[in-house]
Order: structure tokens, then C-alpha cells, then sequence
């Protein structure tokens, strides 16, 4: 039961992807591939300040990669850096080790994934955008 409400959550992100589409000017872009599966994706943000005013995503793959994408950027909008660096750590954390009834829907990710090759679908965007804030962006 819980199962098939997880695969929802996936499904609409997938289906209705939120803030696809490439940022004009982006504070951060960051570009990754997943070599086993061909999954990518590419994340962009614009702070405010210290504050991601905007976050938007573009790639192509599995449901897996680009709903979790769509649910990267609906997290961290409006966040601040140092919010969205906790999210990221939570997120990739929760992936590797159990799930974490703090993130939300985003446990929807760690409970469908029932292989561990997809958890590297699952994680690409937001290795990706933690990625981009470590290297300045």
C-alpha cells in the first residue's frame, strides 16, 4: 500500500516535472552524468543573497532520476545556502542508510528504489547540486 503511494509521488514528478528548464544566468550550473545508465542531469540556481531564489533542472533518464530532479528543486527553493547544504546532506544520507520521515515525500525515493544501482539514478541531481555549492557556486 505504502509502496503504490511512493510510486505516485514518483510518477507526477515525473509526469509534471516541477521547474524544468534551463535558468538564464544561473549562480550555479551543474552538469552530471551517470555513466552505467546514461541518466543526466544538469541543476541551475540563482541565489539572492544566501538564498537560492531560484532553482530549476534539464535532463533526460528514468523516471527515478528526473522525478527526483523535479523534487530537488521544489525543496530547495527558497532556501538558504546553509538550509539547502543540510537538505542535500539529509537527502544523500537517507539514501545510503534508512529513510527519514523529516525529508517528506522524498522518502518516496528511498522506498521504491529496490536495487542499490538505482540509488545512483535517485542521488545524480542532488550530487550534482551539492557538487555545484561546493565548488563556489
Amino acid at each position: 500500500m505504502l509502496q503504490d503511494l511512493y510510486k505516485e509521488i514518483v510518477l507526477d514528478h515525473y509526469r509534471r516535472p516541477r521547474h524544468r528548464g534551463e535558468l538564464e544566468n544561473a549562480d550555479l550550473r551543474e552538469h552530471l552524468l551517470n555513466p552505467l545508465c546514461g541518466d543526466e542531469v544538469t541543476v541551475y540556481a540563482r541565489f539572492r543573497g544566501d538564498d537560492l531564489a531560484e532553482v530549476s533542472f534539464t535532463g533526460r533518464g528514468c523516471s527515478i532520476s528526473q522525478a527526483s530532479a523535479s523534487m530537488l528543486t521544489e525543496r530547495l527553493s527558497g532556501k538558504s545556502r546553509e538550509e539547502a547544504e543540510g537538505e542535500l546532506e539529509a537527502f544523500l544520507e537517507m539514501m545510503r542508510t534508512e529513510e527519514n520521515e523529516d525529508l517528506g515525500d522524498l522518502v518516496a525515493l528511498k522506498g521504491i528504489i529496490q536495487t542499490p544501482n538505482r540509488i545512483r539514478c535517485a542521488t545524480l541531481a542532488w550530487t550534482a547540486f551539492k557538487q555545484g555549492l561546493d565548488s563556489g557556486g
